[in-house]
């Protein structure tokens, strides 16, 4: 099964591209990647959700990872393009405001 999401390092920060589907079969391999994005310590991540379509609890969570974590190492997190479900999951849960959507 392919991941959803690509990572590319550029020299200004981190980009994380999640696409399609982020829930309970497809989150725990993006909280591994997030693992490792967090070791290599980058000035900035930029994750960018605009080709996610759906996304569940557990994809939730770990975006809340991403954020927490990247926070934890002095980062800086930005949250882009949500859109359609996964925006109006992150509007019930308020987190629109956390991630600045």
């Amino acid at each position: 099964m392919a991941t959803p999401f690509e990572t590319t390092t550029t020299p200004t920060g981190t980009k994380l591209i999640v696409r399609g589907s982020l829930d309970i079969n497809t989150a725990p391999a993006l909280a591994e990647e997030i693992d490792r994005i967090v070791a290599r310590k980058p000035a900035k991540v930029e994750c960018d959700l605009a080709a996610l379509d759906l996304i569940d609890s557990s994809g939730v969570a770990a975006l809340v990872k991403l954020y927490k974590t990247v926070h934890g190492v002095n980062s800086a997190v930005h949250i882009t393009g949500a859109r359609d479900q996964p925006l109006a999951i992150f509007k019930l849960l308020r987190m629109d405001k956390v991630f600045n959507l």
